[in-house]
């Protein structure tokens, strides 16, 4: 059976040994980080998402406002808003939560904020980093598996990896960290013929579409690594991942759960580069 690797435990250990001390160091220096959250309209998903991030901020130290605005809210509101976050220099990082609503244009708002605000890591500028192997705020979600698979003692170094999904927020962003560790990346997505002989090969599985059971254990290579960055709900209303987990778990080495495994890790990342964004300043 697959060892599980726990987000939810490594994520409290970031904050307990590294985050909170960095917090202290600057606040000696009269600095006290702080993350605003633009939320637009009632998204379920999206609330609960908001209510975890400000947990972890608080956990962390640093400061952490929700900025709430009707789904009706202008376009033009939004971005000024944005901009006066911009020019505040007591504010750090921002995030857009997304979904936005049909009228606000999701490309206009990132290319709005700042990059050394964006530490969702979604402006063109840090997304242009991540590329070129450069400084800058990584995307959460990504940046959080990569701490994963280090944490759970998989060499990413020489390892076949293989991502399902192709998304700008994860399968792109994390396949260039893996790239950029020297893993050998296959991208496999709608349109790739025998998704089966990939999985085969790969040491290091990341699943990031959406799909129920998407994956099952048959598929995986025998003593692979699985980060499963589905959150779906079934029917019954339980929330699962993309990967059967019971077949899963019974063929890989090492597994991620959900809930509980990228999720955490996601909200750890964001507040490390928020403290980070602080820490550019000091």
């Amino acid at each position: 059976m697959a060892e599980i690797i726990s987000g939810r435990d490594i994520a409290a250990t970031i904050i307990e040994s590294d985050l909170i001390a960095r917090v202290e160091t600057l606040k000696a220096k009269g600095i006290l980080p702080k993350l605003v959250v633009i939320l637009v309209g009632e998204h379920p998903a999206s609330a609960s998402y908001v209510r975890q991030k400000e947990k972890f901020a608080e956990r962390a130290g640093i400061i952490s406002e929700v900025r709430r605005f009707e789904a009706s809210v202008s376009e033009d509101a939004i971005l000024n808003q944005i901009e006066t976050i911009n020019n505040d220099e007591t504010i750090h990082g921002v995030i857009v939560q997304l979904p936005l609503p049909d009228h606000i244009s999701v490309e206009k708002v990132l290319k709005k904020i700042r990059p050394e605000k964006d530490v969702d890591g979604f402006t063109a500028t840090n997304v242009g980093n991540l590329f070129l192997g450069e400084p800058g705020h990584q995307s959460c979600t990504p940046k959080g598996i990569i701490r994963l698979i280090d944490e759970s003692k998989t060499e990413i170094k020489g390892a076949n990896a293989v991502v399902l999904g192709r998304s700008n927020i994860v399968g792109k962003p994390v396949g260039l960290l893996l790239l950029n560790r020297g893993a050998t990346v296959t991208t496999c997505h709608r349109g790739t013929k025998d998704v089966d002989f990939f999985l085969k090969q790969a040491d290091i599985v990341v699943v990031a579409v959406g799909k129920i059971g998407l994956v099952k254990g048959e598929q995986l290579k025998p003593g692979c690594t699985v980060i499963d960055v589905g959150i779906n709900r079934t029917e019954e209303g339980k929330l699962v991942g993309d990967v059967d987990f019971e077949s899963a778990e019974k063929v890989a080495r090492k597994i991620t759960p959900v809930p509980g495994g990228v999720g955490p890790m996601t909200v750890v990342s964001l507040i490390e580069n928020t403290i980070e964004a602080a820490e550019a300043v000091s």
